[in-house]
């Protein structure tokens, strides 16, 4: 349900992709410049390393649990309804970030982040689904992710310049205009629309029994050996069983049983855990060790993770036209072995780095297996799903490498002995770093050899 569809080069459609890109790059610039804000953070308000991991997973673990969610609520109540409703969401969180006094209120405003994200993600991309008719939707959704790819390729950039030169309040309110921009012109040309035959229902219990599932998850590695993290990993079990009993006799779950029943989705799915586990978990103590142990500003440290862009802006399209002419096995087998290839390239950087032989090599390498690939598997994960549960595969899928980051960032401090302000230690930090990239590369070769041994050479046309 809605209006007529729009044409593509209208003043109406280029309205239409610039509020999607605008909302949702301001998710894309937060996610890639929190990470270089962190350790600058951590100094300001004497932040434990426990605490920044929470400024990183309070978001992280609200966006994987609620996201499909989001995307339900915007099918039933309008996507232009639901985008706003996230873009103010995420605004208002944005400013309680950058007022925040102390990181317990930090910790709050990002797990509110969270929850806006989760509701604006699902809704940019499907305005543009529902404004433009098939012949223009392919470009209309091209632009859009151009636009986005721009907005994570300038983050690194404008969040060191604002953290070395104003202060890192700044990369969350900065977010604030750019709010208001996207609700005017989504509020003035964005056309509402629906889902005619969406569900009247929603899983609201599977959506709260999964974000205790996480919650407690996360709780209970962050802070391991705690008096509160047994009952936490208990919660946190006992939530996820629930979750899986649920989904099972719900009439319409929020992460339906029987798509896990391809393997191909499965295997896809588990990959993907992998794969951004490993990612999450690289880009985390990789900004932390330039700034810690090489001396890097924040401005030094967030340009250093640039040549991953520019491979993914520069090659990702390429990647997915390679996987559908030869079939996505080969894509996404030999992309995550590639990747950890470039993990182990960035052991060298330690305190006398040099960035041209220790640290672009490494992430430029990382970058190509990264472009390689993205889009073979997104496009499996989505032909493994009946068309009628496309949206929902997608949204899986997104919900499933969100976690994989969120909860890697959470269990390699703990696994690798890191812990209270032992991220500004540069000699704790070191030991730990080495450890951290040799286990990220085992994670990319097992996602690169399940791939192999479970995607097909072919998807079924």
């Amino acid at each position: 349900m809605g209006a007529d569809p729009i044409g593509w080069g209208t003043p109406r459609a280029r309205a239409v992709i610039a509020a999607a890109s605008l909302g949702s790059g301001m998710t894309w610039l937060d996610g890639s410049v929190v990470n270089v804000a962190l350790r600058t953070i951590g100094e300001d308000l004497d932040a434990s390393l426990a605490q920044l991991q929470w400024i990183n997973n309070g978001y992280l673990m609200m966006l994987a649990s609620l996201i499909l969610i989001g995307g339900s609520l915007g099918d039933r109540f309008g996507r232009r309804r639901m985008f706003v409703l996230g873009t103010v969401l995420f605004a208002a969180a944005s400013l309680l970030c950058g007022l925040a006094p102390t990181a317990e209120v930090l910790i709050a405003a990002r797990i509110l982040q969270g929850v806006g994200g989760a509701l604006l993600t699902p809704g940019s991309l499907a305005m543009i689904q529902g404004s433009f008719g098939p012949r223009d939707r392919a470009r209309a959704i091209g632009a859009w992710s151009g636009l986005g790819g721009v907005a994570s390729a300038i983050g690194p950039f404008v969040g060191g310049v604002l953290i070395d030169h104003a202060s890192w309040r700044w990369i969350f309110l900065i977010n604030l205009p750019l709010a208001v921009i996207t609700v005017v012109i989504a509020m003035r040309s964005v056309p509402e629309t629906k889902d005619p035959h969406a569900p009247t229902t929603f899983d609201y219990t599977g959506a709260v029994l999964a974000s205790l599932a996480l919650a407690g998850t996360t709780y209970a590695l962050i802070e391991w050996g705690g008096r509160g993290a047994p009952w936490a990993a208990a919660a946190g079990i006992i939530a996820a069983v629930a979750f899986v009993a649920l989904e099972r006799r719900e009439e319409f779950p929020m992460m339906p049983p029987e798509l896990f029943r391809d393997r191909t989705f499965s295997a896809s799915n588990a990959m993907t855990f992998l794969v951004y586990a490993a990612l999450g978990a690289v880009l985390f103590f990789l900004v932390l060790q330039l700034q810690t142990v090489s001396g890097y500003g924040a401005l030094g440290a967030g340009v250093a993770t640039l040549p991953i862009t520019v491979c993914m802006l520069l090659l990702a399209a390429r990647g997915g036209a390679l996987g559908a002419r030869i079939g996505p096995r080969i894509p996404m087998t030999v992309g995550p072995v590639v990747m950890a290839v470039g993990t182990l390239l960035l052991l060298g950087v330690g305190d006398d780095v040099d960035y041209w032989v220790d640290v672009f090599p490494g992430l430029t390498v990382f970058g190509l297996g990264l472009a390689l690939m993205v889009a073979p598997l997104t496009a499996t994960v989505l032909a493994a799903a009946p068309d009628d549960n496309a949206g929902i595969a997608s949204g899986i899928n997104n919900a499933i490498a969100r976690a994989g980051s969120l909860i890697a960032v959470a269990a390699f401090p703990v696994a690798l002995g890191l812990s209270g302000d032992a991220y500004a230690d540069p000699v704790a930090l070191d030991s730990a770093y080495g450890s951290a990239m040799i286990v990220c590369a085992a994670l990319l070769a097992l996602g690169g050899l399940v791939s192999w041994l479970t995607i097909p050479a072919r998807m079924p046309s």
